[in-house]
């Protein structure tokens, strides 16, 4: 199983237009985040876990020339934003992308993307096959997926865990019984915001200390706004089994 970065910011903070902060002027790529998204290599599959508004630009820099579905987290638009964009790979595969969310999801995307829902279709929209998942195990191509239920302050969104390979996202906090679905993952992906304090997702204190409860044998942190930091500073106040991911990280399991 390859994965692949391809967003690992968030549209927290203040807007980078109107930012002179250090993060936002750095010349280190390793600090232009593009909002938090992966790519799941599997078996001869290609799956995604959320489109946000930076998808279409994320999969052209990764050259991604398959893709056989989208799971997606949570309806917020830094997750779903970049739907339309699937259209590409209809128009390629020639067949419907398989879209999995769990019912609250899809009642978002009939709002936000109605026309793709519409009873008449418009020639040319993206054509999608919906599957409603709940927080129990369900395969996608043949690929378990294990959804492990998180907080986000009072909104609950779905990490997942797929072999020894754990995603999670827009977590503030985690039931000891979802935690039980977590342990013995080789590698952990969390959410860091920023240092500060959120009322929705960890901090970079939080996060640190989940994954030393949680003990993975690596750790990732994403889904970090600006105002985490530099890539490089905040590097150094890791864990040695932690470190922060970065847009075109490529790991292998």
């Amino acid at each position: 199983m390859k994965i692949t970065f391809l967003g690992t910011g968030t549209s927290q903070g203040v807007p980078v237009i109107a930012c002179n902060c250090d993060v936002c002027l750095s010349n280190n790529p390793k600090d232009k985040r593009l909002r938090v998204s992966i790519l799941v290599e599997i078996k001869g599959k290609t799956i995604v876990i959320d489109s946000g508004p930076d998808f279409r630009q994320q999969l052209l820099r990764e050259n991604v020339q398959q893709l056989d579905a989208i799971v997606f987290t949570h309806e917020h638009k830094d997750h779903v934003a970049g739907m339309d964009d699937v259209r590409a790979f209809n128009f390629k595969q020639k067949r419907a992308m398989d879209v999995f969310a769990s019912a609250r999801v899809i009642e978002a995307l009939q709002r936000e993307y109605a026309y793709i829902f519409a009873a008449e279709k418009y020639p040319g929209i993206p054509n999608i096959d919906v599957h409603e998942i709940t927080n129990t195990a369900f395969d996608v191509h043949g690929i378990a997926f294990q959804p492990i239920e998180v907080m986000h302050y009072k909104l609950p969104v779905f990490g997942y865990r797929i072999g020894d390979f754990t995603y999670i996202t827009d977590a503030k906090t985690i039931s000891e019984e979802e935690k039980e679905k977590i342990k013995g993952s080789k590698v952990l992906v969390v959410n860091a915001l920023r240092k500060k304090n959120h009322l929705s997702h960890f901090t970079l204190e939080e996060a640190i200390a989940f994954m030393e409860e949680m003990q993975p044998q690596k750790g990732y942190l994403t889904h970090m706004s600006h105002l985490l930091g530099l890539h490089n500073d905040i590097a150094l106040e890791l864990p040695d089994f932690v470190e922060l991911a970065y847009d075109g990280l490529q790991i292998e399991l």
